[in-house]
């Protein structure tokens, strides 16, 4: 499947589907090759770990940031798209961050194990961010076994101290997660939420304006992350 008719399948528009993947293919790739990132063009056929490092690199780059900036966001849009394109061909990434917590000879037993359960939203990271939060950190709701533990900068682009740490966690249920893993809301500084104009249906997914949730100064570099580079950045 294309990048493109990935993208019709997720609910873009043709259009939009058709300016994501030109700008994949043409100038980003240009702009990454002229800065000698990469030799050849942008495919899927990157795995998931090196497209994520190459996406922090072109976000560095001149050319991208003022291109970018006039595109309100648009070639930041493509990349991040284009990484949820590559996870989904890969057939998830959980089994490949885990693999890589097995391999990793750094870290101990006991430690692959503690962040085998952090990568899947389990162990003490889940007890401490229900303990932190006492609930849905959106609605309340208090059944623990309906919530997710989510990580507020992705797994993918922490380091392990990160990867445990309560202030880069947010439990919320599964709907609510969801939105705020693709980036269709983030959170501002002040807790109010911030929704992307392309998220369809928010009332049925119990998502309106008037939501807010209490943050810390500890929350604040993970969502400044979050705000930057997972949410659709177009829209600032």
């Amino acid at each position: 499947m294309t990048f493109e008719t990935w993208l019709v399948n997720l609910g873009k528009s043709p259009n939009t589907a058709q300016k994501y993947s030109k700008a994949i293919e043409g100038s980003i790739s240009k702009w990454a090759i002229n800065s000698g990132l990469i030799s050849e063009k942008i495919s899927a056929s990157i795995p998931q770990i090196e497209f994520e490092s190459l996406i922090k690199q072109i976000h560095q780059l001149d050319e991208f940031v003022s291109r970018n900036t006039v595109g309100k966001g648009m070639y930041g849009a493509a990349l991040k798209h284009f990484s949820y394109y590559i996870e989904d061909l890969s057939g998830g990434s959980i089994k490949a961050d885990i693999e890589d917590i097995i391999s990793d000879e750094s870290i101990s037993v006991t430690e692959k194990s503690t962040f085998i359960n952090a990568r899947i939203g389990q162990g003490t990271f889940r007890q401490n961010l229900i303990k932190y939060w006492q609930g849905c950190a959106v609605t309340g709701y208090k059944n623990s076994r309906l919530l997710i533990a989510s990580h507020i900068k992705p797994w993918k682009m922490s380091n392990n101290s990160e990867r445990l740490d309560v202030n880069n966690g947010i439990l919320l249920l599964p709907n609510i997660d969801k939105a705020f893993d693709l980036g269709y809301i983030t959170f501002e500084s002040n807790g109010k939420i911030r929704i992307s104009e392309k998220l369809d249906e928010k009332a049925t997914l119990g998502i309106s304006e008037n939501i807010s949730i209490s943050l810390t100064n500890q929350h604040m570099r993970y969502l400044e992350y979050h705000q930057a580079l997972v949410f659709e950045n177009f829209l600032l």
